[in-house]
Formats: C-alpha cells, structure tokens, sequence
C-alpha cells in the first residue's frame, strides 16, 4: 500500500500511540497488570455521583436529551457553555472575554493538533517555523502533531536540587533562544509528565518574549486552574490577546467525552472554528452539557477545591513516600517536585540501562509505567539524562501503587547491583 507523506508519518511508531496501544491490551488482556502507565484520572465516586446527577437530569427532559443527541452544535461548540465559560473566566479572573475568544473541540490532542499547524511549518513565503517549548521534557502527545518534519524547538532544563532525592526543572533562559525560525511558545503548567508547575516570573518572561516576537505564548492548562486545580503550589492563571489558553473537562473526570475548551483572541478562535468545521463539522456536545450547570453556578471550584484537589495531593504524597520508604539512599534517584497533574517522574541517575529497557523489565512483571525518553520532542542529540528517566501515575488504589512501586524498587536495586 503506497501512502502519502501524511499517511507515512501518521502510521509510523509514535510515543502516543505505543501508550496507548499498551493500555488498551493490557486492560483488554484481562492480565492482573498494574496500570501506573497512562493519563486516565481516578473515578472519584464524588465526582462521579455529581455527573452521573447531572446526566440523568439531562435525560428526564426531552429538550436537553435532543441537545445531548440530536443536533449539530456550531463549529465553535456548544452555545450556551461558551457563552457561560466566558461569564465564569471573567467572574473568577476579572478577563474582558466574549463567547468569540472560546472554542470547543473534539479533546485537547485535537486541540493542539488544529493549533500546532496554524503556527508551525511551512509559510507561504517559503519560511518554516517551529513551536518552541521552552523546557523539556513536555508532554508525549505533542511529539508528532506536526505536519512537517523538524517540528519543535526545545530547552533542556536547568536542574535545581531541592535535596539528596527531589529536584525541579527551571526554564535556562540563558540558553532559550527565540528567533524568526519560531511560529509559537508552548508550555504546559502543570507539566506532564513531570508534575512541574512554571512560575508565575517563568510565565511572565515567556510571555515578554512571545510578545516580543509577535508570536503566541500557548498554555496547556489540562491539568491546572481554573479547573481541575490539580495543582498544589501557587499559580495565578493568566491570559492576553496573545495568550491561547487550552483547558480540559478530561482530568476533571470525564476524559470520554472528549472536550477542550481553547482560550484566545477572535482572529484565532474564528480560525479555529473554521479548522473544527473541515475536520470535525462540530465538536461533540456531550462534555460541554453534563460541566454546564457548575460552569453556570461556580459549583465546580468547590468539587475541584474540596475533592478533586485533595484527592491527588494525598495520592502523591503517599507514592513519594512508598519511594523513598524502599529506596532510601541506595541508589542515586530522584524524584521531581509533586507540583501538580497526577504523575511521578523518577530519576535514576545513571541508570545501567535505558529507560526503555527498564519499562521492558516492569511490564514483564506486570507494572505498567512510560519510558522518560518519548518525552524531549525537539532535543535530538544523545542527552543521557533522557534515558535515565520514568512517568507513573499514583492514581490507583493504595494498595496497587505501593505493589508496583515495590516490583519497581526491586528492578531498580537488581540493575546498580548487578
């Protein structure tokens, strides 16, 4: 089968699509694998009891269901969420936004994908340019959104010690480079996969230079404020006309129904909408109908503040304390900062084998993690500090996280004794 340039890149081996694809045959293997590998947020009964109250509500009335079912929403996504997530951004951060800087789409990887190739690529002045993350490691779905090869641009981190075990990645703006071959600046805060959340002066000097430069200043907010707020450090959300905001309902707790929620001037949001339009027709309109009503009533900081938050910062410091628990000083590892999202990232420094090799030991044992090294889109050269790296997700019950993270210790210490 002879493919084209697009259908030969979408079909080769991707980071996203090897997480993917693990997680969907380990669950339907039906093994007793243990599942510290994917992005896929806790069923938090809470939670769940307030979408499943607001589905049904849906369901008793004809009008709604019709609306959940029946009709095409516009290519911006559904009327009256927009019109409300405007009113609440507003309400809660005093933004100057209309139903004309917000658009829905089909899950924030859509998302990204439309907006990465609005800004990156080839120009029609025969100019290419790249989205710049300005520290690496980033997420794993960005690695192959591009269209065009030579996609990224991206920064390794400064490394702060915080002590022997917890570190934190700084943006080196030393060496942070933005020039005419750069479309974009992304960041995601908090970071996946790493837990790390930019400061409010990291956020600031980035957003300087995307203005500078006359170019957006993108934030992944999937996993920040104004919701979910997994976040456990300080962070004043922001946003400008050169600002494109992209939040998520998925990590709130319902990553089926596939909604993202972008943020951004009319210019951009009109393009968007135009892009959702060939793609997609329309953007579902399952999420934006069960989150409207909390939108409506500011309900859903007090789910976020009082559930949702805690949940995970108390999941986080359990699994940081299982780690050093286990490990103790035996092996040089570290940990970063648990600022926010829902994931460890393990450092073992010097690690005897690559990181993948080391996924490849856990999954034969039944631990599903991620290797560190789909996580440096954009950094090429052979930085050892990529292959000594692990993602896992302590979203799971006590008792299976404190069993994986024991098979993992007891790989760990097997491979510096060997």
């Amino acid at each position: 089968m002879k493919l084209s340039a697009f259908g030969e890149k979408f079909t080769s081996h991707s980071g996203i699509l090897s997480l993917m694809d693990d997680l969907g045959n380990a669950l339907a293997d039906g093994k007793d694998m243990i599942m510290m590998g994917g992005g896929n947020p806790a069923h938090i009964p809470e939670v769940e009891a307030v979408f499943r109250q607001r589905l049904q509500k849906i369901t008793d009335s004809q009008t709604e269901f019709t609306r959940l079912v029946g009709t095409y929403d516009p290519p911006q996504g559904e009327k009256d969420f927009v019109r409300e997530m405007a009113s609440y951004l507003n309400r809660q951060f005093g933004w100057k936004l209309t139903e004309r800087n917000i658009a829905l789409t089909n899950g924030s990887q859509s998302a990204f994908f439309m907006i990465f190739n609005m800004f990156a690529g080839s120009y029609g002045d025969g100019s290419h340019k790249r989205i710049q993350l300005p520290l690496a490691p980033e997420y794993i779905g960005y690695s192959d959104a591009g269209l065009s090869h030579d996609f990224f641009a991206a920064n390794k981190p400064d490394i702060e010690h915080l002590d022997q075990h917890v570190f934190k990645y700084r943006v080196d703006f030393q060496e942070l480079v933005v020039d005419d071959s750069i479309g974009a600046i992304c960041v995601s805060r908090p970071t996946n996969p790493t837990g790390n959340v930019l400061t409010d002066q990291e956020i600031e000097r980035l957003d300087g230079l995307a203005l500078q430069h006359d170019i957006p200043m993108i934030i992944d907010g999937a996993y920040g404020t104004p919701f979910p707020k997994l976040i456990f450090t300080q962070a004043t959300p922001v946003w400008n006309e050169n600002t494109i905001l992209c939040l998520s309902l998925s990590k709130l707790g319902l990553p089926a129904a596939r909604t993202g929620i972008v943020i951004a001037n009319e210019e951009i949001i009109r393009a968007l909408s135009g892009i959702n339009a060939i793609m997609n027709l329309a953007p579902n309109s399952t999420g934006s109908l069960l989150a409207l009503d909390m939108i409506r009533d500011d309900s859903i900081n007090t789910l976020c503040d009082n559930v949702i938050r805690p949940y995970y910062q108390e999941k986080a410091e359990f699994a940081v304390n299982i780690l050093k628990q286990r490990l103790g000083d035996s092996v040089p590892w570290h940990v970063h900062k648990p600022e926010g999202a829902m994931f460890l990232w393990l450092w073992f420094e010097g690690l005897p084998v690559s990181s993948l090799e080391l996924y490849e030991r856990l999954k034969a044992r039944n631990v599903l993690v991620v290797s560190g090294h789909y996580f440096f889109p954009g950094i090429d050269d052979d930085w050892p500090h990529k292959h000594e790296c692990l993602r896992l997700t302590y979203t799971r019950d006590h008792a299976a996280v404190e069993k994986g993270l024991s098979i993992l210790v007891e790989e760990v210490l097997k491979l510096y004794d060997a």
